[in-house]
């Protein structure tokens, strides 16, 4: 991952509840967080629904558009002061011209579509508690670095139901 973050010649960085990205728009950058923290939401008619995080060296991307160049259905927005490197889809594309970094680059890819199939999956199948016992497994930094009531968000649960299953 360190060659992809190389790639960047630009920082940005976001105030708590900044936006990144908000839905409708189109983003063909990837974003490596050195520091801080984000949200990546829907919004369906009532509230938001918490799909994934991204902390301290972590790679986000508005997938959906970086990927087909069309307008993004999430929103990304700091969850505290965030500093990011921006790749462009430019600097991606001369990178993978080389044959070694196209292997890299798929790995890359491929682990942020499993992660999502894994989250898919939790929510699909499985119980609160056993929700958050693979996260917690899965990324254990992930309760240092979110408040529990984004996480509970994100579990699909009350932030109540969090509390009693981090206490048992």
């Amino acid at each position: 991952m360190k060659e992809i973050v190389e790639l960047s010649d630009k920082t940005i960085i976001l105030e708590r509840n900044d936006f990144l990205k908000v839905k409708g728009s189109i983003d063909s950058n990837v974003y490596y967080v050195e520091s801080g923290s984000l949200k990546v939401f829907v919004l369906d008619e009532y509230e938001e629904q918490i799909i994934r995080f991204g902390y301290k060296e972590n790679l986000l991307a508005s997938l959906d558009s970086f990927l087909t160049g069309r307008p993004s259905a999430f929103y990304i927005q700091a969850i505290k002061k965030t500093t990011l490197r921006v790749i462009t889809k430019q600097q991606i594309e001369k990178f993978l011209q080389k044959e070694s970094n196209r292997v890299l680059w798929t790995r890359i890819l491929e682990s942020l579509i499993l992660q999502q199939l894994e989250r898919e999956i939790d929510i699909l199948t499985n119980s609160p508690k056993e929700r958050y016992q693979r996260v917690l497994k899965r990324s254990p930094q992930l309760f240092q670095e979110i408040p529990n009531r984004l996480i509970a968000n994100y579990l699909r649960m009350s932030a109540e139901t969090l509390s009693r299953l981090k206490k048992s």
